[in-house]
């Protein structure tokens, strides 16, 4: 791909992008002692609407309701960019920054070599006592911009302790930044592990945790709906059993082995399990390195992303009675999250913002049943037929080198070499592609270099969404509710719809944070400099949010 560099075009690409995002006029820093800690969660895969569609049946003493009741939740909050996966949604809370600058493009794309590439990946570490793979995560070396943890730890002299765990290491290592440190759970044995990029063997806290093999008491039971079956009435019929999975309660955990072993782990993921499991060692964390306690009086940071409503929706549905069951079951797990940090902690000392990294689209299969026309679109026979279709227009065969949706990559040398107009082969293969079923959009390289991709919504956050340097030069957007793949079940998200953009946004403490909804728009990229503006810091370099002062006491 070429690397085009006119600093002019890049200055103008970046005014753009930056939308209405600065708030120089902040309101003032009041006298008020900051937090001891400030807890950032991200569930994973969380649609807005569903903290609003199941609230009334949160528990009194629940976390979800608590959150709503004494925060301030901000009705229309949205990941404003274009690729609504995990990796560019978690870069996104910390970072305050869009994936044009961050640099986290995708979970996984293509670089500039061919090579598929993960977001978190890095051979110069392994994991500490776990087996580690070409593609596992283990630093943030790809992460191209700071955090607002690093701002913490640069402020205090790293009298600050920033800690992350999530059940996946995406959803720990890009929260926790350059400069704080990743624990994630391990597939194959249900422990929790760190990397070598952040040290070179586990806490003796984290050791007696794993040790004490908790993960190993879900085995031969089940996980079961928590509410009375009249509770789910509303929720989508289950569907029918396959031999893949039962696709309905009850949920039993086991292994073909008959003992605890890999596949017994991985089931845990699609469970409440995963969600229990991740806050009890965060709960190690908290203890082992008296994060809200520090000697120093310096403010420390716990990042937790939950990985299992991700899980379970991609497997069921966000209309599913699972998904449903999950964030009922969340809801108890915060509160008592939430109690034991009033104990611990101390009560109004610490700072809780909630969010998430991406919503969900329904089944494509219950979309269908609603009258929406929702596709599965099947990338190979789709790729094969531009390569057929730019074949037969330019006479060279080839002028597709690769594709990994939602991104195909020219052959730039090829064109090149054939003296054939760029733009052109751009523009007869977009052509081409928005003629296809499936097929709402598609965004050229030339469009997105000159910041011309358009003035809608959905334009603007493809435009955020592209890395000049990392991105493919075809961007193709889906019709609403369809999706990338071949499969015959099971939900997705990483559009740029409302279904997938919008997001819980949740800010609790009473001594800083109003209680109640504001129905302002707010973005993922606004919590970090909020926290930095209520924290006293620098905001981190790629920051393009504003404060959110409507949620300010």
């Amino acid at each position: 791909m070429p690397s085009i560099k006119r600093f002019s075009l890049l200055v103008s690409c970046a005014a753009a992008l930056a939308g209405a995002s600065f708030d120089a006029a902040a309101a003032p820093v009041r006298d008020t002692p900051p937090p001891k800690l400030v807890l950032v969660m991200v569930i994973d895969g969380l649609p807005a609407e569903q903290l609003q569609r199941y609230r009334a049946q949160f528990a009194p003493d629940g976390g979800l309701r608590r959150l709503l009741e004494q925060g301030t939740q901000f009705t229309n909050a949205h990941q404003a960019h274009g690729v609504t996966v995990t990796a560019v949604g978690h870069s996104a809370v910390l970072s305050g920054a869009y994936p044009y600058h961050h640099g986290i493009i995708g979970n996984s794309w293509i670089d500039a070599s061919g090579r598929l590439v993960y977001c978190t990946e890095d051979a110069n570490y392994k994991y500490i006592g776990e087996e580690t793979g070409e593609h596992d995560g283990t630093s943030p070396a790809r992460l191209r911009v700071d955090t607002l943890g690093d701002q913490l730890r640069y402020a205090s002299g790293n009298r600050s302790k920033v800690v992350a765990v999530s059940g996946k290491d995406r959803g720990a290592i890009l929260l926790a930044g350059k400069t704080g440190t990743a624990y994630m759970f391990m597939d194959k044995t249900g422990d929790f592990a760190s990397s070598t990029y952040y040290m070179q063997q586990h806490p003796a806290w984290a050791e007696r945790f794993n040790q004490a093999k908790p993960q190993d008491r879900y085995y031969a039971k089940s996980w079961k709906p928590l509410l009375p079956a009249g509770a789910y009435v509303d929720d989508a019929p289950d569907p029918e059993p396959s031999l893949k999975s039962p696709n309905r309660f009850p949920f039993t955990f086991y292994s073909e082995s008959g003992e605890p072993g890999a596949d017994y782990y991985t089931r845990l993921k699609a469970s409440p399990a995963i969600d229990e499991l991740t806050l009890e060692f965060a709960q190690a964390a908290i203890e082992g390195e008296q994060l809200g306690g520090n000697a120093s009086g310096a403010t420390d940071l716990l990042g937790v992303s939950l990985s299992g409503h991700d899980y379970v929706n991609h497997a069921y549905g966000p209309e599913s009675r699972m998904s449903h069951d999950h964030l009922q079951q969340l809801d108890r797990m915060l509160g008592k999250f939430f109690r034991y940090l009033d104990q611990r902690v101390g009560k109004d000392q610490v700072l809780v913002v909630l969010t998430a990294d991406h919503g969900f689209a329904n089944t494509a299969e219950f979309s269908r049943s609603r009258h929406i026309d929702a596709r599965r679109i099947d990338q190979k026979p789709l790729v094969a037929g531009l390569e057929a279709e730019l074949g037969k227009r330019f006479g060279i065969a080839g002028l597709v080198k690769h594709a990994y949706a939602p991104e195909v990559y020219l052959d730039y040398d090829a064109i090149e070499r054939h003296k054939l107009p760029r733009r052109e082969v751009e523009d007869a293969a977009a052509r081409w592609l928005l003629g296809q079923p499936g097929i709402a959009e598609v965004f050229t390289r030339s469009q997105l270099e000159q910041g011309v991709a358009g003035k809608s919504r959905l334009a603007l956050l493809m435009q955020r969404a592209w890395n000049r340097e990392l991105s493919g030069d075809l961007v193709l957007v889906p019709t609403a509710y369809s999706s990338f793949g071949s499969g015959d079940s099971g939900a997705t998200h990483g559009t740029p719809y409302a279904y997938d953009t919008q997001v819980p946004l949740v800010l609790m403490g009473r001594p800083w944070i109003r209680s109640g909804a504001a129905p302002q728009y707010a973005e993922v990229v606004d919590i970090a400099p909020t926290l930095a503006h209520l924290l006293r810091l620098r905001a981190p370099a790629g920051a393009e949010g504003r404060v959110l002062d409507e949620a300010l006491k």
